[in-house]
């Protein structure tokens, strides 16, 4: 293939990513100067492929809507690979409410599947099982999704328009480091550049997301999923208590996950667990549940109601007669 050729297939694959590009940043990747990317576009719309012009600071080109994609081969196992990820992706948030086209693209490549193939698929999914309904949680945007996907691979920045919990909205510059799917929510992790402070979102909650001129440096090491759990676990809630556990930090996880507590050695065999919660009701079960010695450092409220848990479990095992004893609901 002609080198200029493979540059023009090479544009096409970096606007069906989504968004918006600047021919800044497309000469970049291509390796050609600004008048040649105008000139590759052009050959796209030529061949009917409709690339928008944007206007504007953050200008460039973008793919218009109803573009299709040109006919895809799958072997055997890449179409039933596609299968499964379609059908795990009703469950963790990738369709639209309806799931039309999860729906539509399934149907597709199921009928063209050989027959074997079909039986050991029918098979393969009715041995799976999900945790979650589909359709729990909302979704995040395909064109969010891939474009935050390449300025992570590329270290690009990113304007991000966002709306909290309350609603509010607010843009942001996002130096985006991974995306991360957790609990059947999708999320994206990195540094708010204008606050300069770690923050991670939700991509369900982002409206819109345009890729920046240049690049930056990541952190060495990074790991996305654990700063996602992190955040979690250190995110402001009501109630900031702390419990110190005479037990290893694997059996204190058994009970209290990342996702939940933060651990730090305090002497030996102790661990400090720090847990911030908008409720303390469901604590002290757990905490009965590490079945090892602990002291609770804060709040009050939190030695008090598991005072009065220990004596409503002591007032149980102290009933006598007849009568069955009926343990404590869980959360009181």
């Amino acid at each position: 293939m002609a080198r200029p050729a493979a540059r023009v297939l090479t544009l096409l694959e970096l606007l069906q990513s989504g968004g918006t590009r600047t021919v800044a940043e497309l000469a970049g990747r291509l390796g050609v100067d600004g008048r040649t990317v105008r000139r590759y576009v052009d050959q796209l719309i030529d061949l009917d492929v409709p690339v928008e012009s944007v206007r504007g600071r953050y200008g460039g080109y973008r793919l218009g809507p109803g573009y299709r994609v040109p006919p895809l081969m799958f072997g055997d196992e890449e179409a039933l690979a596609v299968l499964l990820g379609l059908v795990a992706g009703r469950r963790m948030g990738l369709t639209t409410a309806q799931r039309t086209a999860n729906e539509t693209a399934a149907a597709k490549i199921r009928r063209v599947l050989p027959r074997h193939l079909a039986r050991r698929l029918d098979t393969l999914l009715e041995s799976l099982s999900f945790t979650e309904q589909p359709g729990e949680f909302a979704s995040p945007d395909a064109g969010v999704l891939l474009t935050l996907a390449d300025a992570v691979h590329h270290r690009r920045p990113v304007s991000v328009r966002y709306s909290d919990r309350e609603g509010r909205r607010s843009d942001r510059t996002l130096h985006a480091y991974g995306i991360v799917a957790h609990a059947g929510r999708w999320y994206v992790t990195g540094k708010d550049a204008e606050r300069d402070e770690d923050r991670t979102f939700r991509l369900d909650r982002i409206a819109d997301v345009r890729t920046l001129p240049g690049t930056f440096e990541a952190p060495e090491g990074v790991d996305p999923a654990a700063r996602v759990v992190t955040a979690f676990a250190t995110a402001a809630y009501r109630y900031e208590v702390t419990v110190r556990v005479r037990a290893t930090p694997e059996h204190i996880r058994a009970h209290l996950p990342a996702t939940v507590a933060t651990l730090e050695e305090d002497g030996p065999g102790w661990q400090r667990v720090a847990i911030r919660a908008q409720r303390l009701d469901w604590l002290p079960p757990v905490l009965a549940a590490l079945d090892r010695p602990f002291v609770i450092d804060g709040p009050t409220e939190l030695r008090t109601l598991t005072s009065e848990f220990a004596a409503r479990l002591t007032a149980c095992t102290q009933q006598t007669g007849t009568t069955t004893a009926t343990a404590p609901e869980p959360g009181t």
